[in-house]
């Protein structure tokens, strides 16, 4: 401050150099000059002639780089479509502004406002055969600005005040202007506020504005100072959510899973993302497809359902845009797109075969085999329709498939006591290597009354001091089989010391019929209980239960038993099959052991030559005239060095002798007899073998019987005896014997 002596040394004359009062210089930066103001609010940008041509507002900042040129805006007419193109004329037409086709606006050039602040064009809308389809319209581009000047004092200022003037007199306002003029400032106070009401943060985001600051009131000894004050323009949701074009196409493989994203349609909205609030709906809404907001609140299209290209290839719809909590009158409230067509095409793909469900249950009887227990069934959902063959993955399921129709079947019989539920996988494959899918399939078994009753106790025992009536103890059963269990119970025979009284409940008490039991008693009490099921068909068993003797104490708690002989019960079915088994067991190890007992004689025979040749003859002997097959020289090598011989002693033919007077009915006796004493000899060799023949001559009166060793000559043997012998021995009398020609040199 300056001091009072100082303004007591001041005189008239140096008034006109005088205090100034405080100074405050506004300097504004990116500020829209008035013109341009009067330029938006005549601009065809934001008052269209007519309804055909739709305008955003187009803006353009000084001094941007053109490295390469850069989007502006989009020219829209309603009349626009694919066979349509735009034209622009007028200032900076195709040099500094270019425009393509489909009406976007692209700038190519440095811009400087302060040279040209607006550019003035037309826009044309022509057809492929270059007809004008819409009328010229005319539209404005605006060039924004920068702060790139210096603030300029509008005059030069002078001023005067009196003396004396009491504090806070007003001296002088000192005022600046700059590119634009949207803020006032109090010279006193300091107080920026905003001149006019439309700020638009699309347009320019921010301001910088420098204040100067003077004291002393214009004396050499005063100080002056400058600060920036930047003014930043902050946000609302004043424009609406548009689409960028009105119509959209995609496609989608008809495999997409339900639930993704097919495409993101990207909405223009020129406020900040906080302060966007766009809703995308489709109408009306669709079973198959759905919009979600994305996280730049953009509208995802997703899909609800699954596809099928063979069912429907393409599908139409419409989406709409709307925005909530929006700021009104919108900046762009003449010119949203808020409607667009949206158009899906289904791409086709070999798709995997399809099952007529997606699990299959069956029911299933136990122990039976079911050759029809249901079909499962796939196809191709292509076009091609491919053959589908069926198979079971698992080689151990008890279920098997027909591989051409699917029918399912039970390879062995299922018992629900062992597996209630079988799972397994069925395979269908397209022929001949196509693609494969597989189905779930369950199998219920259902419960046959299968299995017999078992009895369920515990330890029954009698005291020596029970009376007549007594209950002793309590039965009851259990059962595999899956039924509302209906047990009886009842004593398979009679006993004079016990009975079993039905409780209706599936139990029986065990009662006595007297008292007087004893532990010096050496009998063992046993009974034997029958129990049924009564199920379809009912199953019964039979069940020994002991019953042993103890000394009790009055609480019939024993303190000393004695035990009695367990006999476990087995039923009649469990009994024949372990009877058969024994059966058999005894059959097969008699069958051995005389095999052995005949491989033991037959080895006492000798040699090994006679084994080879002889022992493997396995048919029946036929007599003398069936000597071709066989190697006579063994038997004789055999018989010459004895090792045929079976007996010390003589042979058994020795014995025979020819009587005096022979009858048929002696000899047929003679014969049944030997016949049967051979047949029960396991160690003699059956007559009709071929051992006899080698050495049962030698020790008999008559001699041999075999040709072997005949001659032609004849013998001396008598054969006639033959004839008395029956007529079972008429032809070998005949061989061997001399008939009525005495001069006959040949014996035949």
């Amino acid at each position: 401050m300056m001091k009072q002596s100082a303004w007591r040394q001041m005189t008239g004359p140096e008034m006109w150099m005088g205090l100034f009062a405080l100074a405050l210089t506004l300097s504004l930066t990116m500020a829209e000059h008035m013109d341009q103001r009067e330029a938006l609010q005549t601009s065809p940008v934001l008052h269209r002639h007519k309804r055909e041509w739709l305008w955003n507002n187009l803006y353009v900042e000084e001094e941007r780089p053109t490295d390469k040129q850069y989007y502006l805006g989009k020219l829209k007419s309603t009349k626009s479509g694919d066979r349509t193109h735009y034209v622009i004329e007028g200032d900076g037409a195709n040099t500094i502004f270019k425009v393509d086709e489909k009406g976007h606006i692209y700038v190519a050039e440095r811009l400087d406002r302060e040279v040209k602040s607006k550019y003035h064009l037309r826009a044309k809308l022509f057809d492929t055969s270059n007809n004008l389809v819409e009328k010229v319209e005319e539209f404005v581009i605006l060039v924004t600005d920068i702060n790139d000047n210096d603030p300029v004092f509008t005059k030069s200022f002078n001023a005067s005040i009196k003396e004396r003037s009491k504090r806070g007199t007003g001296v002088i306002e000192v005022t600046a202007t700059d590119g634009g003029d949207f803020f006032n400032i109090d010279s006193t106070t300091g107080i920026i506020t905003t001149k006019y009401e439309n700020l638009d943060r699309e347009t320019q985001s921010s301001y910088v504005v420098v204040v100067q600051a003077q004291d002393l009131r214009g004396l050499k000894q005063g100080g002056t100072a400058t600060t920036s004050v930047t003014i930043a323009v902050s946000d609302i949701n004043d424009n609406i959510a548009t689409f960028t074009k009105s119509s959209y196409v995609f496609s989608v493989k008809e495999d997409m899973k339900r639930g993704q994203r097919i495409d993101t349609i990207v909405l223009e909205d020129r406020d900040e993302i906080q302060n966007k609030d766009p809703i995308v709906t489709i109408e009306p809404p669709s079973d198959i497809f759905e919009m979600e907001r994305s996280q730049t609140k953009d509208g995802n299209l997703m899909l609800k359902q699954g596809l099928d290209y063979e069912t429907k290839s393409s599908y139409t719809f419409f989406v709409h845009v709307k925005e909530n909590h929006l700021q009104s009158p919108a900046d762009n409230k003449d010119n949203p797109v808020i409607k667009a067509q949206v158009t899906i095409q289904v791409l086709d793909v070999d798709e995997q075969p399809e099952f007529s469900k997606s699990i299959y249950n069956f029911n299933v009887i136990e122990e039976m085999m079911v050759n029809n227990i249901g079909v499962v069934s796939a196809r191709d959902p292509d076009k091609a329709n491919k053959a589908i063959r069926y198979s079971i993955e698992d080689k151990n399921s008890p279920i098997g498939i027909n591989p051409v129709t699917g029918q399912l079947f039970t390879v062995r019989k299922l018992d629900r006591e062992l597996v209630a539920n079988h799972m397994f996988q069925v395979k269908a494959k397209e022929e001949p290597n196509g693609l494969e899918s597989f189905v779930n399939v369950n199998i219920l078994v259902i419960d046959i009354n299968d299995n017999k009753p078992e009895l369920s106790i515990e330890e029954i025992f009698v005291c020596e001091n029970d009376m007549a009536g007594m209950v002793i103890g309590t039965i009851s059963a259990t059962d595999k089989d899956d039924h509302l269990p209906a047990f009886s119970f009842t004593l398979v025979k009679p006993n004079g010391n016990f009975s079993v009284i039905d409780n209706n409940d599936n139990t029986s008490n065990i009662v006595l019929k007297h008292g007087g039991f004893s532990l010096e008693d050496s009998r063992d009490y046993v009974i034997e209980i029958g129990i049924s099921d009564g199920g379809r068909p009912p199953m019964s068993s039979i069940t020994s239960l002991p019953i042993k003797v103890c000394r009790c104490d009055n609480k019939r708690i024993h303190t000393q038993c004695k035990a009695a002989q367990l006999k476990m019960g087995v039923g009649v079915y469990t009994l024949i099959p372990i009877l058969c088994i024994l059966t058999i067991l005894v059959i097969v190890i008699l069958i051995a052991m005389r095999k052995r007992h005949q491989k033991d004689a037959l080895v006492t025979l000798g040699k090994s030559e006679i084994h080879e040749q002889l022992v493997t003859y396995d048919e029946e002997g036929g007599g003398e005239m069936d000597t071709n097959g066989y190697d006579v020289s063994i038997l004789t090598s055999a018989r010459n060095d004895g090792s045929m011989s079976m007996r010390q002693g003589p042979s058994l033919y020795a014995m025979v002798k020819k009587p005096p007077t022979a009858c048929k009915g002696d000899m047929a006796v003679m014969i049944e007899v030997k016949k049967d004493e051979a047949d029960h000899d396991r160690d003699g060799i059956p007559y009709d073998t071929l051992h006899i023949y080698g050495y049962e001559g030698p020790e008999s009166l008559a001699g041999s019987l075999s040709s072997l060793d005949s001659s032609s000559t004849g013998s001396s043997l008598d054969y006639d005896f033959l004839n008395d012998w029956g007529p079972r021995f008429r032809t070998l009398a005949e061989l061997y014997g001399v008939d009525g020609s005495e001069g006959s040199d040949s014996l035949y």
